[in-house]
């Protein structure tokens, strides 16, 4: 299900880099900020682009990671690439603009709207190799997205977590 169309801030060559996609939850734990944090930079260190979707939480942390590992990372919106949401992250998503890529499907202007999200979640898995998981909740659009790369063909991969905590069911259910 590919976009007819991709708005792009930042730069066009990021489309074509290697990708790993890291996702995860909007509410983490420490451990898990932590965790997307050194891995991104650690993947961006190796050389892949790293994707996420510019949402609070893991998504940021990831980008953060990236960014820290002086590489380039790109975000996937669900919004026109004119609004930055959640707008906590103007200034994460400056930093993307300035060094990598912001891309949406969504005309400029698009509005915040819960629908667009999971068609974002598609395009996230479809542009990378694979989905790394950090944590997810059982009913989580990370789960989505690692459920879309599958289908797509594409590496799912999950970090297992405290078997206490319910950030780390869903990367349980993944593993398992």
């Amino acid at each position: 299900d590919p976009p007819t169309l991709l708005y792009v801030r930042g730069r066009l060559d990021l489309l074509n880099r290697p990708s790993l996609a890291i996702v995860g939850s909007r509410n983490p734990t420490p451990q898990g900020v932590h965790n997307a944090e050194r891995f991104a930079a650690a993947l961006a260190d190796a050389g892949l682009l790293i994707i996420s979707g510019l949402a609070l939480g893991i998504d940021a942390a990831a980008h953060r990671g990236a960014l820290s590992a002086s590489a380039e990372t790109l975000a996937l919106i669900g919004t026109g690439i004119d609004r930055v949401y959640p707008a906590r992250n103007r200034e994460l998503a400056l930093e993307i603009g300035n060094h990598g890529s912001i891309v949406s499907e969504f005309p400029i202007g698009t509005p915040v709207t819960g629908a667009n999200f999971p068609r974002r979640n598609r395009l996230i898995s479809g542009m990378s190799s694979g989905v790394l998981v950090v944590e997810a909740a059982i009913a989580s659009g990370s789960l989505i997205t690692a459920r879309l790369a599958g289908e797509q063909g594409r590496e799912v991969l999950a970090i297992p977590g405290s078997i206490h905590s319910p950030q780390s069911r869903g990367c349980h259910q993944l593993i398992k």
